[in-house]
C-alpha cells in the first residue's frame, strides 16, 4: 500500500548543513558562518533551504553549525523560532557534541555521523540531507516520495548544467529507471546527457538517504583513516562501487523554474544577487504560492526624498533596484541595485549595480560601481569605488571579475 504524503514527512528528519567556513566569500564570512550572510535585502541565504522545508511540510529539522555561528543562531532564534513542540515540531541549532575525540565536524558525512545518536531519538524512515548554502526553490515530497516509491536506498536531486562548466560539480549518469550507473567528482571529462551532448546532469547536494543505508556508511567511512569524510568524494563513490540502490532526482523547481545556484565565492554571490534585479527576475521572490520567508524587522517604510535639483544630480530615484525597509535615498540615484534594511543614501551619491548590507550610509558625492558594502559601513563624502581597480586592489578586495567589497571596519 502507497505511503501518504503526511506520512512520508513525518518519518523524515531533516538535517542541514550549515557550518561551512566558506573561505572563498570572505570578508563576507569573517564575522559569519556562510548561511548567515544577507542577501536580497531582508534575507538571510539559509531563508531559502528553511522556507523550502516550511513550504514543503518539513517540522523536524536540525541546522548543523559549526564556524562562528552566532549570528545564525540568533537568526534561527529570532525569526524561525514558530514550531510546535507539542506536536512533535521543532528547529535546533546543533553545533558539534564533541562524542568523538577529533570534536568538530571533518566533513558533511562526519557531521552526520557525530550526530547518529539522533536517529536512534527520533527513529526516521529517511535522512534528507540539505546545505544552508544554496539559492533555489524547491519542493522536496516529489523527491521523497520518488525515493520511497524506487525503495533507493539513496536519491540525489540533480538537474542539467552546460557541458562546460559541469567539471565543477559531481556529475551523474543513470539508466533508464534513474539508477546511477556512474558518479564523477568534478571530472576534467564530464559524462554529457544521452540525448543532449551539451548538457550534464549535475548533483546539487540535496540527499534522501535511508536512515539504516546512512548508519552503516557514515560509520564505515568514519574507520576509514584514508577519508575527507565528504559525501560526494567518499559515500556516494563507495555505495556505488558497492552495487548500492542510488538514484537521481530531476529538479524541477517551482513553477517549472529550475533555478538553483550554489553561493561559494563572492562573485557567485554576487551573480545571485543581481538576478534578482532583472526586469523578470530569475528567481521569484513574489510568488505568494511558495513564499521565502525571513526575520520580521521593526523597520519604517522604505523612502524617497525628491529634489527640486534635479537638474544638478540631486534627486531621490531607485530604478530597477529592490529597497528594503528603513532605507532613505535622500538625493542620491541608486540602479540595479540592492538595499538592505536602514540604508541612507546621501545626496548626488551614485550606486550602481551594488549590495549595501545593513545600516550602511553612503556620503554625499559618492559613486560606487559593482561593490558589495558590508553591514555597518560609512562611505565618506566622495570616495568612488568600482571605477579604478588598480586604486580598489590597495584598498579592498577585488573578485576576478571585478567586484569589490569594502568589508566591516572600514570607515
Amino acid at each position: 500500500m502507497p505511503i501518504s504524503s503526511s506520512g512520508i514527512l513525518k518519518n523524515t528528519l531533516t538535517m542541514i548543513l550549515a557550518g561551512g567556513q566558506g573561505q572563498r566569500l570572505h570578508p563576507l564570512t569573517s564575522h559569519c558562518t556562510k548561511p548567515a550572510v544577507g542577501f536580497g535585502g531582508i534575507y538571510r541565504i539559509i531563508d531559502f533551504t528553511l522556507s523550502n522545508c516550511l513550504n514543503t511540510g518539513l517540522r523536524q529539522i536540525y541546522v548543523l553549525t559549526q564556524y562562528k555561528s552566532l549570528t545564525l543562531d540568533q537568526h534561527l532564534k529570532h525569526g524561525w523560532d514558530l514550531f510546535n513542540i507539542e506536536t512533535e515540531e521543532f528547529i535546533y541549532s546543533l553545533p558539534p557534541q564533541h562524542n568523538v575525540p577529533e570534536g568538530w565536524y571533518q566533513g558533511t558525512a562526519d557531521a552526520l555521523f557525530q550526530n547518529i545518536y539522533l536517529f536512534n531519538v527520533h527513529r526516521p524512515d529517511r535522512i534528507l540531507i540539505l546545505k544552508g548554502d544554496h539559492i533555489y526553490k524547491m519542493d522536496y515530497l516529489p523527491l521523497l516520495t520518488q525515493h520511497t516509491a524506487t525503495n533507493a536506498e539513496v536519491t540525489i536531486a540533480a538537474m542539467e548544467r552546460d557541458l562546460a562548466n559541469a567539471g565543477n560539480y559531481v556529475v551523474l549518469s543513470h539508466d533508464e529507471s534513474n539508477r546511477l550507473t556512474a558518479l564523477q567528482e568534478r571530472p576534467a571529462h564530464p559524462n554529457p546527457l544521452p540525448d543532449k551532448p551539451d548538457k550534464a546532469l549535475c548533483s546539487m547536494g540535496v540527499y534522501v538517504f535511508q536512515t539504516d543505508a546512512l548508519v552503516r556508511a557514515v560509520i564505515a567511512d568514519a574507520k576509514n583513516e584514508h577519508s575527507t569524510h565528504e559525501f560526494g568524494h567518499d559515500i556516494l563513490p563507495k555505495m556505488l562501487s558497492e552495487g548500492k540502490s542510488i538514484y537521481a532526482y530531476r529538479y524541477q523547481g517551482i513553477g517549472g523554474n529550475p533555478y538553483w545556484r550554489d553561493i561559494s565565492t563572492v562573485d557567485s554571490y554576487y551573480e545571485a544577487a543581481m538576478d534578482l534585479v532583472g526586469i523578470t527576475p530569475s528567481l521569484n521572490l513574489y510568488d505568494l504560492d511558495w513564499p521565502v520567508r525571513c526575520r520580521p524587522r521593526p523597520f519604517p517604510p522604505a523612502k524617497t526624498v525628491f529634489s527640486q535639483e534635479a537638474h544638478s544630480g540631486r534627486v531621490g530615484t531607485a530604478l530597477d533596484s529592490l529597497i528594503s525597509p528603513g532605507c532613505i535615498i535622500s538625493g542620491g540615484k541608486v540602479t540595479r541595485s540592492i538595499l538592505s534594511c536602514n540604508v541612507r543614501i546621501n545626496s548626488y551619491s551614485l550606486v550602481h549595480e551594488s549590495i549595501l548590507m545593513e545600516n550602511v550610509s553612503i556620503g554625499r558625492h559618492a559613486h560606487l560601481r559593482r561593490c558589495i558594502i558590508d553591514e555597518g559601513i560609512v562611505i565618506p563624502e566622495g570616495l568612488q569605488v568600482g571605477y579604478d581597480r588598480h586604486l580598489d586592489e590597495s584598498h579592498f578586495t577585488v573578485t576576478p571579475s571585478g567586484v569589490v567589497v569594502v568589508p566591516k571596519g572600514f570607515y
